[in-house]
């Protein structure tokens, strides 16, 4: 029987995207980049190499994101899946506890099938204006709180500037006055929209739908649209793509856990399905008050997140990627576009990848494939990549990083 073997590429180019491999290259792209490395098999029978569905072949992506840039990001979610002292119970200006149960957190981590631990990482989905340092009780994140979790790996979405809903709402200058105001303190180019929820004009989400997607982003998350669950076992249409948004909420009568339970079954049934999946789902607070009544109490968070990394992570049957939707967007959108040629010549293959021109605003250069062969191997390469592997042991995978 033949071994599957997974090369995990980590191509680190300016720019990268994510995607499933169709064979196709627009032949008009005239900053495509080829990368080239031979595998040694310690013999001779034949290999088979095709693109990962998902990132580390996982068989599950999923995206959860924190509404609204609220603090309790910081003082308890983040701690909690990075690792950490998460905050005691802190109450912020609105009067409504935003911290949580003050206990040391060792993190919550998948791997990457190559020994390494990875955290998981959640978005944020921001308003520039509400953003500050002062006063110390604040209710929203300062800039260094969300330098410090976007620098540990967390993706920041653009939510409008004011979160403004209402009647005379200037959508193209929140859309693009937020994209500016991160830019200008953080120094990065957001690239993907969060319609924020509130009261409206009718259908006022069409609006920010059409100026955020002018206006640089590559993607929305709506009141309506495609998803939240996507098949990405073959090519996933992603240009211009409006996403459903639903969200976990704490129930506002009880601190019981069977709540969270109900949306436990749900990803339960998901993970349940052959193909391998890209879910995506957001909240608002994670403190001890269940914020505005659209948010998960901290039990709630720690419950949900620690038993989804026991199950699904490193603790349980490592099937699942947690990662951002910034991250796993980029990632199918290159494994769709890459053409990946293959020759082998007895126990020689020579891999030739063909990476496209990659928009500028891109954070994200991974790549996956997935081989089949019952061979050990080791890897040959040129300068210009950086590869890691472990054909000598497990002969399972190989980490590519471009200089």
């Amino acid at each position: 029987m033949s071994k599957r073997i997974l090369l995990i590429i980590a191509v680190v180019i300016f720019g990268s995207f994510n995607g499933f491999s169709n064979g196709i290259i627009q032949k008009d792209s005239s900053k495509s980049k080829t990368i080239s490395f031979k595998i040694k098999l310690k013999s001779a029978d034949k290999v088979k190499i095709a693109v990962s569905p998902l990132k580390y072949n996982k068989h599950l992506a999923y995206s959860f994101t924190l509404d609204d840039g609220y603090r309790s990001a910081y003082l308890t979610a983040f701690p909690l899946l990075n690792g950490g002292k998460i905050s005691n119970s802190s109450i912020n200006e609105w009067k409504i506890d935003q911290g949580g149960d003050g206990t040391v957190s060792e993190g919550l981590f998948y791997s990457d099938g190559m020994g390494n631990k990875i955290p998981f990482k959640l978005a944020l989905a921001i308003n520039g204006g509400s953003i500050r340092d002062l006063p110390e009780n604040r209710g929203h994140l300062s800039w260094s709180e969300v330098k410090e979790m976007y620098s540990a790996g967390w993706d920041i979405l653009n939510h409008g500037f004011h979160h403004a809903t209402k009647h005379g709402t200037n959508y193209l200058k929140e859309v693009t006055e937020n994209t500016t105001s991160i830019k200008q303190n953080l120094d990065f180019t957001m690239s993907h929209f969060v319609v924020p929820g509130g009261e409206g004009d009718e259908k006022y989400y069409l609006e920010y739908e059409k100026e955020a997607l002018v206006n640089g982003n590559l993607s929305v998350a709506s009141y309506y649209g495609v998803g939240p669950i996507f098949k990405v076992d073959s090519k996933v249409d992603l240009d211009k793509m409006i996403s459903a948004r639903t969200f976990v909420q704490s129930s506002k009568d009880t601190t019981s856990f069977k709540t969270m339970d109900k949306y436990l079954k749900t990803i339960d049934s998901i993970v349940k399905q052959k193909d391998p999946v890209w879910f995506n789902e957001f909240t608002h607070g994670t403190g001890n008050t269940n914020l505005w009544n659209l948010s998960m109490r901290f039990p709630d968070f720690k419950y949900y997140m620690t038993t989804l990394a026991n199950k699904y992570g490193e603790k349980g049957n490592d099937s699942i990627w947690m990662a951002p939707w910034q991250e796993v967007y980029e990632y199918i959108w290159l494994r769709d576009r890459i053409k990946i040629d293959y020759k082998q010549k007895g126990k020689d293959v020579e891999v030739k990848i063909v990476i496209p021109e990659i928009p500028e605003a891109f954070r994200y250069r991974d790549i996956s494939l997935n081989i089949e062969t019952p061979s050990k191997f080791e890897i040959e390469s040129n300068k210009d990549l950086k590869i890691k592997d472990d054909g000598k042991t497990t002969y399972k995978q190989i980490f590519i990083q471009l200089k």
